[in-house]
């Protein structure tokens, strides 16, 4: 039976999602003051271990929708954790090389320096998976063995939840440590432009905007690569999960979540200009770099479903955590899905509402 829920824990990350569209324009807040619940962001509290359940979903009666890994490590760590949905929205992956490196291709890749983040004390580096992925994806293409590459480390002694955000205009900044934090999200780049290492991997529309602005060299762009799998990192696709708490406990509030988030997206489909304004918000970014990074047409991939090709690609990702020891074991995605919220959510939308 499905209880009443009095705080909502709501988090996600700085890239295209229909839940981000939602709150930004306050209908999930809406939705649930309906229901006499309130709705509190866990990267804008001041308590340390609620913001870093953005990373290890932690915190009870909580929902995240972002990038895949945190929430396979967390699952693979035991926690009950469930996937309503997921979206697949494509995006710009980049292995990048300074220009005097004279790397153009994949291949030029052999023997050279492959510069990579080093989280040294997070439960997940995140960063440092998404790199690994899309250098060993290039390498699936058309590159040399992974051994024939140089894994340069560029350590970070901060913590990803150091610093504690507010939303400005729409747009989650950080307070405090923000130099500290700006450097620690950027040292393979200065490692790069120090010519310390050879090449680097960045994604999405700040990943666009760096390599233009420093003049890189673009060695490949996994991101539009045909076969979905080379596709598949941390941002593709993303997951819309939940504690299972919150399922087992107060089922009408996960089916409301979903259902906002697809209202979100069925509104989307038919208003790219504002939804390229939301996501360069949302990105922390401009509308111009939204659109080369996600597409002209970025308002088409705001779609959350459970795709056949969205399981099996998270599938395939979360073997791959498993096999570079990111995680301690690997799982049945299958299983952590939970189809009902989304079979609820579908059910109390207008058809036309669903066809966009």
């Amino acid at each position: 039976m499905s209880q009443k829920l009095d705080t909502l824990w709501y988090t996600r990350c700085p890239v295209p999602t229909g839940l981000g569209i939602a709150i930004q324009q306050g209908w999930l807040e809406d939705a649930f003051r309906a229901q006499g619940t309130s709705l509190s962001s866990l990267l804008e509290s001041n308590d340390f271990s609620k913001r870093e359940s953005h990373f290890s979903h932690t915190v009870q009666n909580s929902v995240r929708h972002g990038g895949n890994i945190p929430a396979i490590s967390a699952r693979a760590r035991g926690r009950d954790t469930r996937v309503l949905g997921l979206s697949w929205a494509d995006e710009t992956q980049l292995i990048l090389a300074s220009p005097e490196s004279g790397i153009k291709t994949v291949r030029d890749l052999k023997g050279r320096r492959f510069g990579l983040p080093n989280w040294k004390h997070v439960e997940i580096d995140f960063s440092r998976a998404q790199a690994i992925r899309g250098l060993e994806n290039a390498r699936r293409l058309e590159g040399p063995e992974f051994s024939d590459v140089e894994l340069v480390d560029q350590d970070i002694e901060t913590h990803y939840s150091d610093g504690q955000a507010e939303t400005i205009g729409g747009t989650l900044a950080w307070q405090g440590r923000s130099t500290t934090r700006a450097r620690a999200n950027n040292l393979e780049l200065i490692a790069l432009l120090r010519g310390e290492v050879d090449a680097i991997f960045l994604k999405g529309s700040s990943g666009a905007q760096i390599a233009h602005q420093f003049g890189l060299t673009t060695v490949i762009d996994t991101g539009i690569h045909p076969d979905p799998l080379v596709r598949a990192n941390n941002g593709t696709p993303r997951t819309l999960a939940v504690d299972g708490y919150l399922v087992d406990n107060h089922f009408d509030a996960a089916a409301t979540i979903v259902e906002q988030v697809l209202r979100a997206e069925a509104w989307a489909q038919n208003n790219a200009s504002e939804v390229r304004r939301y996501l360069a918000r949302e990105t922390n970014s401009s509308e111009y770099w939204v659109s080369i990074a996600y597409g002209q047409d970025a308002q088409t991939k705001l779609k959350t479903d459970l795709a056949e090709q969205s399981i099996v690609a998270i599938q395939d990702f979360t073997n791959f955590l498993h096999r570079w020891n990111f995680i301690p074991e690997s799982f049945g995605v299958r299983d952590w899905v939970d189809a009902r919220p989304l079979e609820a959510a579908k059910a109390r939308l207008p058809e036309f509402t669903l066809a966009g």
